[in-house]
């Protein structure tokens, strides 16, 4: 196991050496990784392959062992079983075991971890200790300069606004070039509104940069929004990895559509390659007759048709709640023991108690064998 001073070393971002030799993007591969703490199981069996470049969110609630895979990779931790490699080399496992400071990995937390008693400048500069003060500083300030704080260079952490010292930290967190950056909820501590406008500047800053990114998150938005990939996780396990599109419109099981969706959850039964429901009849290939289903259908999908439309199933508005550009509506079905959940545009013009009729958008419906649910 990494000793305490290595630990110490790992969680201040590169305090202990400077620029990688060069500034190139490195592969990550977890291999059948597996780790404890006593008797409890946090992580189980995990593999995945980042390639160069690459940018990946880790998500899933807390607890679910995404903090622990970025310090098995950053060499806080070394793994029960499995190992870890950059760029094909092992760096955890069996035969080796490589230093954190020695593996050109870069870490970012929740709370930013900088320093109060140093300027802006200083903070980035402290990741940079191996290079000349002259040429240290040359490359804080351009690294302050990326994230647009040129102007704050000689002020404090506390002078700044949150969003503002989230940016001094990744700031510092790219200063040394690392081949792979490790990110742990970074946005968490920000108000919704600010979260947007920084997470926008922070992945214009990692496309720049071009270096691997790992990203922890509990936020199935901010996902979307950042990664290239979405490795989702539940008790330690991988449950689907694929492209933000890919997981949520080819959702691998219920478990997966609900993580990134509120849901109609819709019992049917196969026919011929539909799922026949009280709501309608929808696509499912690859189920058999007879096959007991669960339809899931985001509040979205929900289109409203005028009273006795031939394209749809006749419903009354209970409830409408207004958000805004969209309307929540609570909309009665015959045959259906709870309302349907539809989000609509403010014009569709759902007033409640007023009868309507509803069908829904195809893309926005996923099907599922009842057995897995």
């Amino acid at each position: 196991m990494p000793d305490r001073v290595s630990v110490e070393a790992a969680e201040i971002v590169h305090a202990t050496h400077g620029r990688t030799p060069a500034s190139i993007a490195a592969s990550l591969t977890y291999e059948h990784i597996t780790h404890r703490y006593d008797d409890i199981v946090a992580v189980r069996d995990f593999s995945l392959d980042i390639k160069p470049g690459e940018i990946v969110c880790l998500l899933g609630r807390s607890g679910c062992g995404k903090t622990t895979l970025l310090r098995l990779a950053a060499g806080v931790e070394e793994p029960t079983q499995g190992r870890i490699l950059i760029n094909d080399h092992e760096v955890s496992g069996p035969a080796r075991f490589v230093p954190p400071e020695k593996r050109g990995v870069g870490l970012m937390f929740q709370d930013f971890a900088l320093f109060p008693h140093l300027t802006n400048l200083q903070n980035v500069m402290f990741g940079l200790k191996a290079l000349p003060r002259a040429d240290a500083e040359r490359e804080a300030r351009l690294s302050l300069a990326r994230v647009g704080l040129t102007d704050y260079a000689d002020a404090y952490p506390h002078m700044l606004s949150g969003g503002e010292q989230q940016r001094v930290a990744l700031a510092r967190a790219v200063a040394p070039r690392p081949s792979i950056l490790l990110m742990d909820e970074p946005f968490s501590g920000l108000d919704r509104r600010l979260r947007d406008e920084v997470r926008d500047e922070t992945l214009h800053v990692l496309r720049e940069s071009r270096v691997t990114t790992v990203i922890v998150t509990h936020d199935p938005e901010e996902a979307l929004r950042m990664g290239d990939r979405i490795a989702l996780m539940h008790a330690g396990r991988l449950v689907q990895v694929d492209t933000p599109e890919g997981i949520y419109r080819r959702s691998a099981d219920l478990f997966v559509a609900r993580f990134f969706c509120e849901l109609n959850e819709i019992a049917g039964t196969m026919r011929d390659g539909m799922a026949e429901t009280p709501v309608g009849r929808f696509a499912a290939p690859g189920f058999a007759n007879d096959t007991a289903v669960i339809v899931a259908i985001r509040p979205q999908a929900m289109r409203l048709r005028q009273p006795g439309s031939l394209s749809g199933v006749p419903g009354r508005v209970q409830h409408r709640q207004f958000l805004g550009h969209v309307d929540l509506l609570d909309v009665a079905v015959a045959g259906l023991d709870k309302p349907l959940k539809g989000r609509v545009l403010r014009d569709a013009g759902a007033d409640v108690n007023a009868e309507i009729s509803v069908d829904f958008d195809p893309a926005e419906v996923l099907v599922f064998a009842a057995s897995g649910a």
